[in-house]
This record gives structure tokens, sequence and C-alpha cells, in this order.
């Protein structure tokens, strides 16, 4: 799943052995709503959730806690930064990801944040094309089985209304030619929503919201054959 944005899950999320939300899962970053996402996972059956933050996570990056606090002065909220720093540690029922990875059952699972920028618009965790981001994607170790990236790669489930694809070229070089993941899971783009496939790696846009963020996109589930010498 990806790109919850606070809206309320009516439908029941499929049990499975890991859990992945590949970030979005609220609007600002607000405590309240890290606290109410961290409880809705642990509620999930789930032995193991693998969470990444995105653009809209703003507390979750330490270059955007000015802006989250001016966000709120205009909304006639105040919210000392000191409030917010470590919101992140709110999150106990899940296991989270920034540049980061774990092995689980013997898959090796890698989360990364970062966008580009595009329109404009960034948000938490975004970046220039080019250099700046490939920064970024070049510390995706080579083995990596599963990756979980916010952003989509160009040409897969980046397509928006206006008929202009924003994924990032940098990532989809990244994953065709150096990581070659057996699985890509992002949101980001609501209107991408799916799986695609060059025939080696399932590309999974596995946005939960519509581009009206309403939570009407169900769960995708996949499996992959469990390891020798590991066991549930």
């Amino acid at each position: 799943m990806s790109d919850t944005h606070m809206q309320n899950i009516t439908y029941n999320v499929p049990d499975g052995d890991i859990f992945i939300h590949a970030g979005d899962f609220s609007n600002l970053g607000q405590r309240q709503s890290v606290i109410k996402f961290n409880n809705w996972l642990g509620s999930l059956p789930h032995k193991f959730k693998v969470v990444i933050a995105g653009n809209h996570e703003l507390t979750f990056d330490a270059r955007c806690l000015n802006y989250f606090q001016q966000i709120m002065f205009i909304r006639g909220k105040s919210s000392a930064i000191e409030d917010v720093m470590h919101v992140r540690d709110y999150l106990t029922n899940c296991i989270y990801l920034q540049d980061s990875g774990i092995q689980l059952y013997g898959v090796k699972i890698y989360g990364s944040p970062w966008i580009p920028v595009h329109y404009g618009v960034g948000g938490a965790f975004s970046r220039y094309r080019g250099r700046d981001l490939l920064s970024q994607w070049n510390k995706i170790p080579r083995d990596t089985e599963i990756l979980v990236t916010h952003t989509p790669p160009v040409g897969h489930g980046d397509l928006v209304q206006s008929g202009i694809r924003v994924g990032c070229v940098e990532l989809l070089n990244t994953v065709l030619y150096r990581v070659r993941p057996k699985y890509h899971i992002f949101g980001h783009i609501h209107e991408g929503y799916g799986v695609t496939s060059n025939g080696e790696i399932s590309f999974v846009n596995a946005s939960s919201c519509n581009v009206k963020k309403n939570a009407v996109n169900l769960p995708i589930v996949f499996d992959m054959p469990l390891k020798y010498g590991y066991r549930k």
C-alpha cells in the first residue's frame, strides 16, 4: 500500500507475512497523524510491517521542519519544532526505512523516500533531477530484492492527468541496469495505481488513494518463494 493520506481504510487488508507502505501515510506529518497511523499498523495481522516516508511527511525531513512550522502558523496552530523533531519515534509498530535496508525471511528489502521536483513542487525529501537524485539512488545495494521508493521510475505508474510522465529517469536506470530487484514498490502518483513489468522486474504503484484522495484502490498482494534455510 501507499498514499493512504490518513483516509479511513474501509476494506480488509489481506493478511500476509510482510506489509509494505511506500509513504504519504499522513498529510503533513503531524504528530497525531503519525500516532494514528501507527495505531492502525498495530491492528494489522502481518508479522512484519515495513514503512518509508513520502513527500507529505514534512516532519520526517529535517530540512522541512521550519516549513512545517510556517504551515501550522498559517492554519492558526502553533507547533514547536521540538514537538516534531523526533516524530518518527512514534512509529513503534513497524520497521521504518530511510535510505536503509532490512532482511526478512532472507529477502533483502531497501527503502528510500526521495522524489524529483516537478512543476516546481517538492515537499519532503525532494531533490532536483540529475546528480542530486542519483546520489541517493547510488546508495541502493546491488543485491536488493524488494526496492521501496516513494517516487515511481519514469515510464511505470507515473503518468499524471495532464499526460506528462513525472517519474525519475535516474531511478529507472538504477533499477534496470544496476540493482535489478524482483519487485519495485512505490506510490506518489495516485493516477498510476497498478502493476507493470518488463518481464524481469515487477513495478508496483501501490497508491491507495485516487486523485481525489479517496482510498478506493485495493492493496496489491504478491508472493515470493521462501528461500532455502528460512522458515516462517
